[in-house]
């Protein structure tokens, strides 16, 4: 699996500096395929968004268009400290990878920043295509440029050599209290 390339640290860099990222990502594949990678955006319900996300985690809970937008909103109030990727396939119009990356502000290492990857997905139907590691990477390149001194993400045993490959190492050891 090959890094994000230039297209996204590019579309990274822009994106840290508020500016609209819509880089084209090339996938190797004979057909013609076209995939832009950008921050999520209100139309993006129609486009898929919550379906994409229940390959993630099935909660069964439905969340409405109107429920969508207020938290579209909400992130967006947040500016660049909370930034949602998503993957459209240009030709069908639909959200096919997505991922997200929070920024903590610390008192640590001189009041510096951690970047969190959550909610890292693709859609079964284009995996294989290097699309995760192109969320990844996106994400990873965005913390970076905001000044981030490190990004950790929590993963599955089974997740363990993707992020691997994406240039992760194994740290320490998640813990976790459910509410719900």
């Amino acid at each position: 699996m090959e890094g994000a390339g230039a297209s996204a640290s590019a579309s990274a860099s822009a994106s840290a500096s508020n500016a609209d990222p819509s880089p084209y990502i090339e996938t190797g594949e004979q057909e013609k395929e076209n995939y832009v990678i950008r921050r999520l955006e209100a139309s993006d319900y129609a486009k898929g968004f919550m379906e994409l996300l229940e390959q993630l985690s099935a909660s069964g809970q439905v969340v409405t268009e109107e429920q969508f937008l207020d938290r579209v909103r909400e992130v967006e109030n947040l500016g660049g400290d909370h930034f949602i990727s998503v993957i459209e396939d240009a030709n069908s119009g639909r959200i096919v990878a997505t991922g997200s990356v929070f920024l903590e502000k610390k008192f640590l290492r001189a009041c510096g920043k951690v970047g969190h990857i959550e909610d890292v997905v693709v859609d079964s139907s284009v995996r294989g295509k290097h699309l995760g590691q192109k969320i990844v990477h996106f994400l990873t390149d965005y913390a970076k440029l905001a000044g981030c001194y490190k990004v950790i993400l929590d993963c599955s045993v089974e997740n363990k050599g993707f992020y691997q490959k994406c240039g992760f190492n194994e740290k320490n050891v998640q813990m976790s209290v459910y509410f719900h």
